[in-house]
């Protein structure tokens, strides 16, 4: 039980999930600008407007070097992880992501005659565009700023 009250009170570490949670919940509402409709699923999808990843490693580089310094190796450290996924976000699974829609389509255009194949299809909203992945990581940004005087 002490254990789970030490992870309570480690005020990084809720900041940077409360960027994530932030950035989820904001989903279906931008869906409805967006689409027009409200998506409640957004909630618990990958991919979208804004990058609930970037809001989170953000976050966490930010509250580290606000409450521990910019000059420490936990704030390099940090940074560097946030480096690693926000690239792996646009990079690595926006291109899964492209590369699901042509198999989807490549599937739906060779078996469409036939309808003994009902293979699930795969994927396709992965990774995130630039633009999602600026805007979570200014969300993860302005929520530790705003938390900082808590830590």
């Amino acid at each position: 039980m002490q254990d789970i009250s030490a992870l309570l009170d480690n005020r990084i570490l809720i900041v940077a999930l409360l960027a994530c949670i932030t950035a989820q919940v904001i989903k279906p509402f931008i869906e409805l600008i967006q689409h027009g409709k409200f998506n409640v699923r957004a909630v618990v999808e990958s991919g979208g407007m804004p990058s609930s990843h970037s809001a989170l490693v953000t976050a966490l580089a930010a509250g580290v070097g606000q409450s521990i310094g910019w000059q420490t190796v936990e704030f390099a450290i940090a940074s560097v992880f946030a480096i690693i996924v926000l690239y792996d976000a646009m990079g690595v699974r926006q291109a899964a992501g492209k590369q699901a829609r042509l198999l989807n389509q490549m599937i739906d255009e060779l078996f469409s005659d036939r309808t003994d194949f009902n293979e699930e299809r795969l994927k396709e909203i992965l990774g995130h565009t630039p633009l999602e992945v600026l805007v979570g990581s200014l969300l993860g940004l302005l929520i530790s700023w705003l938390a900082a005087p808590a830590y």
